[in-house]
């Protein structure tokens, strides 16, 4: 168990890290078929990694608890932490790989991800000592689901907020989902966990699990629902040139704000504005806006993010 001197941020992001290799390519491959990439992004990635960056760059403190193996990847993707000023503190390094994820991008800006974790096992609870952390609120990937779930119930009972970035159905975010207060789910999580084709009443099935609940809808922007009401809240319209990343851009910002004080629907909104923003450049992690960039962004739509249109369900 790592242990370390007591220190505070505003969001602790827990789960994934993995070193990206993304390609620009013209077209998608079909069998037997080759083609030349346009470009190539190398960087650090994962969920709950690019999370901790993004709540750095809008302005918010925040520290990573994952795995990063010593091997190249793994220094240079905490080089990156480092330089972005994410506290490394619960970071656990070892001899087993770095995880890698190869992305191929299109020429609209979707993508094809592969992930090689190369049986790099789960993390074990007693390896990191989480009492030296004080953070407003929590951000979970669900891939650490070992270290996760006890660490969301100890939150409940201190009164920290929590998120959950429900991708896809897995033990960790299925584990994860009735004990957190915000459920941010993908379209599939959402139909495959529910059985649910609708989304809307998918979404209603998952506020029976969460007090709060959030389906992201991709450009078409997203759907939310919580004690206090449900409404939809329509997509920024960009130029997309690679999405990836953009959902964990809009968990971090989400998690930012929530850590901030901020209402639901405001943090909601700015985290929208800020997910669409990081489409319009190559790369998840050069796509991470700053605070500074999407506050001139929501101006452009009229003001600020409590000013945005939120449609009814």
């Amino acid at each position: 168990m790592r242990h370390g001197c007591r220190f505070a941020v505003d969001v602790l992001c827990v789960g994934h890290a993995s070193f990206d290799l993304a390609m620009s390519i013209p077209h998608h491959p079909g069998p037997d078929d080759k083609c030349s990439a346009t470009a190539l992004i190398q960087g650090g990635g994962g969920p709950a990694a690019n999370a901790a960056v993004a709540v750095a760059r809008l302005g918010g403190t925040s520290a990573f608890a994952g795995y990063l193996g010593d091997d190249p990847y793994g220094a240079k993707h905490l080089e990156e932490l480092l330089r972005e000023g994410v506290n490394t503190d619960l970071l656990v390094r070892g001899t087993h790989p770095t995880p890698l994820s190869f992305i191929l991008v299109k020429p609209d800006g979707s993508r094809a991800v592969v992930n090689y974790k190369a049986g790099t096992p789960p993390l074990e609870i007693a390896q990191i000592d989480f009492t030296c952390c004080s953070p407003q609120a929590i951000l979970f990937d669900g891939h650490e689901p070992q270290i996760s779930l006890p660490l969301a119930k100890a939150a409940r009972g201190q009164g920290i907020a929590t998120i959950l970035d429900a991708g896809s159905v897995h033990r960790g975010t299925v584990e994860l989902s009735p004990i957190v207060d915000y459920l941010v789910a993908s379209e599939k999580f959402a139909r495959d966990f529910t059985g649910e084709q609708d989304i809307y009443r998918a979404l209603r099935a998952l506020c029976q699990r969460a007090p709060a609940a959030v389906v992201s809808l991709g450009e078409k922007g997203l759907a939310w629902k919580s004690e206090a009401g449900e409404g939809r809240i329509p997509g920024f319209h960009v130029k997309a040139v690679d999405t990836t990343g953009a959902g964990d851009t809009l968990h971090g910002a989400l998690a930012a704000e929530i850590a901030r004080g901020e209402n639901f629907l405001s943090a909601l909104h700015f985290a929208c504005a800020a997910a669409a923003l990081s489409c319009t450049r190559c790369g998840a992690r050069p796509g991470i806006p700053t605070r500074k960039e999407v506050d001139v962004f929501t101006k452009r739509y009229g003001g600020t993010p409590d000013n945005q249109r939120c449609d009814s369900l």
